[in-house]
């Protein structure tokens, strides 16, 4: 390529710059996320020489946005560079440390010019692919929210409302059940919950959806939150529990979207041809799987080999060397939703798979704590799911622990 795209994107308008093969300035203009906007930017990119056989490459500090997903459907190498890396080649250009927008365009486009084999484009993923990770992504940060509204209720709840943790103790999903949420909400307060009687409790949680040992549930709840405890003056007692039902509201919002997020992401990944592959693997199911998907994305030219997917989940130890001086840690430069992933989709495989529980142990053995025991697990089938979706198999367990198997048995 003999011109290069740079683009230094902002909130209200867009920076172009184009320079040549020599690092002279060809071309600039500031333009609007707009469609006459996108029109003035394919208009210089047509005048300085592109076309579909070549068309000219751009470069972003982005990977998201409109302007983006346009410049994409033009079928153009689109590159995302980090924006604390642009910061570092802008240092080539001036001492004084300042940003200017157009100046980071020309940076942007010099990038390409000398480095754009340091410099992975976007990956080409198929629509499904994208929807995949739009929904599985806002799945996750459901999730995340869910657990850390849930952790503060809890710890509100510790303060002045033990007995209510106690009658939950014993539950699965804890605050987030639908059980605990209904009694709550008709109970925010010891005292309010001392007055209760069985037949409230029963109400609330046949209103939650429970059907099965409500009885016993119920005598079991009423016992614990009629046992003594300490507790605050009554109007600062009233005061917390009407804390406790707004973070509650919240909480009964972040479970709500995080169900629906879940149903849709299912019903979208089922749909995708990797879906079979990707569910054959031990501990990967319909949500998890799905979470792998929208990261490594489906298309096959993305990574070299295993080991650069292994690196990208920060699965993979990395080796620093400098004269007689050799560490060997975990990466912290990685994929974060990825790697978060991997620890759940690892023990989930330990538990319910009899190789990859041998696999685990026999690194526990060998002095490894659990999180590298279930990092070294997850590095290990990442590199397997990787070779399986490149050549269409799934997951066969007398190839993926063939030395495991007899000792499992």
């Amino acid at each position: 390529m003999s011109v290069f795209c740079g683009i230094d994107w902002a909130e209200g308008h867009h920076d172009i710059a184009l320079v040549d093969a020599d690092g002279q300035l060809v071309a600039k203009r500031r333009i609007l996320e707009t469609v006459a906007g996108f029109a003035e930017l394919t208009e210089m990119l047509a005048v300085a020489g592109d076309s579909a056989e070549a068309p000219i490459p751009v470069a972003i500090e982005t990977p998201r946005g409109l302007l983006v997903a346009a410049l994409r459907a033009t079928g153009r190498r689109v590159h995302a560079i980090n924006p604390m890396a642009v910061a570092r080649y802008r240092e080539r250009y001036s001492v004084a440390r300042k940003k200017f927008d157009h100046i980071n365009a020309m940076v942007l486009a010099n990038i390409l010019r000398t480095d754009a084999h340091a410099h992975r484009a976007l990956p080409e993923d198929s629509e499904l692919a994208r929807a995949i990770a739009v929904l599985a992504r806002a799945h996750q940060d459901a999730t995340w929210r869910r657990t850390r509204v849930s952790n503060e209720l809890r710890s509100l709840l510790r303060e002045y409302y033990p007995a209510f943790l106690a009658a939950f103790k014993g539950q699965t999903s804890g605050l987030t059940s639908r059980e605990a949420r209904a009694l709550l909400r008709i109970a925010p307060d010891p005292t309010a919950a001392a007055r209760l009687s069985r037949p409230q409790i029963v109400a609330a949680l046949r209103r939650s959806g429970r059907r099965r040992c409500v009885d016993d549930l119920s005598i079991q709840i009423q016992q614990a939150l009629r046992r003594p405890h300490l507790q605050h003056p009554g109007l600062v007692e009233q005061a917390m529990g009407e804390q406790a039902l707004a973070l509650l509201a919240t909480l009964d919002a972040e479970c709500s979207n995080v169900d629906r997020l879940g149903e849709a992401v299912t019903q979208a990944f089922q749909q995708h041809p990797d879906h079979a592959v990707i569910t054959s693997f031990p501990g990967l199911g319909d949500t998890l799987g799905a979470r792998v998907l929208a990261e490594i994305g489906d298309d096959r030219n993305r990574f070299t080999d295993a080991r650069a997917v292994k690196a990208y989940a920060g699965s993979a130890p990395v080796t620093r060397a400098s004269g007689k001086s050799i560490s060997i840690t975990h990466r912290h430069v990685k994929n974060n939703r990825l790697a978060a992933t991997g620890f759940s989709w690892a023990f989930m495989a330990l538990t319910n798979h009899p190789p990859a529980r041998e696999h685990y142990e026999r690194r526990r053995t060998t002095g490894d704590k659990h999180p590298a025991a279930l990092r070294h697990l997850f590095n290990r089938m990442i590199g397997q799911l990787y070779h399986c979706l490149q050549s269409g198999q799934e997951y066969d367990p007398a190839k993926a622990f063939s030395a495991q198997l007899p000792t499992a048995a």
